[in-house]
């Protein structure tokens, strides 16, 4: 089971958001959301 830790927000150059976190065994997700109000990418990582 992993716990997401938050580790920040960024844009991308084409205006996506981007939410970056980390678990304490070190695997790494982000999740990309669209600055139009649709639905998010689905995460990824393991």
């Amino acid at each position: 089971m992993h716990v997401r830790l938050s580790q920040g927000l960024s844009v991308s150059e084409d205006g996506k958001l981007i939410e970056h976190s980390r678990c304490g065994c070190g695997a790494a997700f982000t999740k990309v959301f669209d600055a139009d109000g649709g639905e998010p990418d689905p995460p990824t990582g393991p």
